[in-house]
């Protein structure tokens, strides 16, 4: 650590009023900057009750509990010292202006605590960009993967990997190095070889996965479309359980896609209400038409609802081969004679028979559309969770099939230029190598404080 580098601070807990109030400093001056309004430092990581001062007026601010964790062994990797304060905005005001007159403190921009704690190697990139996805998350399987990532689901096998490709290097390299050294055995590209090919399978492994932690990030989108009237509205209304969409008997009420954002048993899931489809002179309506096509076919899932008082064959689902998949929601049951409502209403997989308007038969669809997010995710947090992760692995994973093509060829320097290249990639991923073109992409979207 430079002791010329400037000591941050910010307030690093949520927005005042608040009953607590976290200010955080990290430097070569955050021990003295605590002393200056506390009076004293108190022992290593133990909290202590204390009075803030003005240093200038003497003036008490407040009572607080006061933390000090020397460098190295802290969050960042430098001396870091931490005030918990009453959370008054008068309070936070009155620290933080007392803190920008001390010299050699500055307030904290987005993500610096963060990025120092990476360049001071107490977090990989892997594990940052988790800690950005733990705050982020919203449900159960998020924050799953996310803390996961956070403690090196991904960084540490990526370091793992690295080192093994760094072993087949090696024994590449000796190979051309000192070929005419009696002690130098012959058959070294063989063995490293052999590990190349057992990475390859692995890395492909983590890459078959990786469309699955992506999604999870964004969620599962579900899109509920079929023909005007049908109930699409009042059926995403249901399962939102709020007034989300707007109900009407009018057909066309929809023109524009209404997305809702649902925790559905621990999985994130998008609602899509879409405009009916039907053929109109309405150029509006139309364009209505064709968004609503357009995210269907881009959906995940598609509830295709159809009025069921409107007699058979209308409303037809469309064709699935090639598109999400489609399940044939019958609506407004509540409508029909009892002996009709209960029709189908055993075939789940493929067609569900419900009241939108009475939530008859929404249990049914609410526990197939958990089981479906349930076997679309996966029980076990997905290793590659970014597109950078994808991108990343993918290079390396060519590299390696580079190498295993030229090892016919016993052409041994292309050989190691191409297990250098993949070593390289991989140290990309983790931060271990050059990688000061993705660092503002990766901490621009922090908060202050993090």
């Amino acid at each position: 650590m430079s002791a010329t580098r400037d000591t941050i601070f910010a307030l690093s807990s949520g927005r005042p009023p608040a009953a607590i109030a976290v200010v955080r400093m990290s430097g070569p001056r955050a021990g003295a900057a605590l002393q200056a309004l506390t009076g004293r430092l108190p022992a290593p990581r133990q909290a202590a009750l204390a009075r803030v001062r003005d240093p200038q007026s003497g003036e008490v601010i407040d009572e607080a509990l006061a933390l000090w964790f020397p460098g190295p062994n802290s969050e960042t990797g430098e001396d870091v010292a931490e005030l918990q304060l009453h959370g008054g905005r008068a309070v936070i005001a009155a620290v933080l202006a007392v803190l920008g007159r001390i010299e050699g403190l500055r307030p904290a921009e987005a993500g610096e605590f963060t990025r120092r704690a990476f360049e001071n190697g107490r977090l990989d990139l892997t594990a940052i960009e988790g800690l950005a996805d733990l705050i982020g998350a919203e449900t159960e399987a998020q924050r799953r993967q996310a803390y996961r990532q956070m403690k090196g689901l991904l960084g540490d096998r990526a370091e793992t990997w690295r080192g093994r490709l760094i072993e087949a290097l090696a024994l590449v390299e000796a190979r051309i190095d000192f070929s005419d050294e009696a002690d130098v055995p012959e058959e070294l590209v063989g063995p490293a070889l052999a590990i190349a090919q057992g990475l390859r399978a692995e890395i492909a492994d983590a890459l078959a996965q990786a469309g699955r932690g992506e999604r999870l990030r964004d969620g599962l989108v579900v899109a509920i479309a079929g023909p005007p009237n049908a109930g699409k509205s009042t059926l995403l209304n249901k399962i939102a359980r709020r007034e989300a969409a707007i109900v009407s008997p009018v057909p066309g009420t929809t023109r524009d896609v209404i997305e809702v954002h649902l925790d559905l048993d621990g999985y994130p899931v998008t609602l899509l209400d879409t405009a009916g489809i039907r053929d109109s002179d309405d150029p509006v309506e139309q364009e209505g038409v064709r968004r609503a096509r357009e995210r269907a076919a881009d959906a995940d899932l598609v509830l295709w609802v159809v009025d069921a008082t409107a007699g058979p064959g209308s409303g037809l689902k469309p064709d699935s081969q090639s598109g999400p998949v489609v399940w044939t929601v019958r609506n407004k049951i509540d409508l029909l004679p009892e002996s009709l409502s209960n029709e189908h209403e055993s075939d789940l997989l493929l067609l569900f028979a419900v009241s939108a308007t009475s939530g008859k038969g929404m249990n049914q669809i609410l526990s197939a559309l958990a089981d479906f997010a349930r076997d679309y995710f996966g029980s076990e947090p997905a290793m590659v969770s970014r597109e950078r992760h994808r991108t990343a692995l993918r290079v390396t994973l060519d590299a390696l099939d580079r190498a295993l093509a030229e090892g016919t060829k016993g052409r041994e320097d292309i050989i190691a230029e191409e297990l250098r290249l993949a070593a390289q990639t991989l140290g990309r991923l983790t931060g271990r190598v050059d990688v000061e073109d993705i660092l503002d992409v990766i901490f621009r979207d922090f908060c202050i404080g993090k």
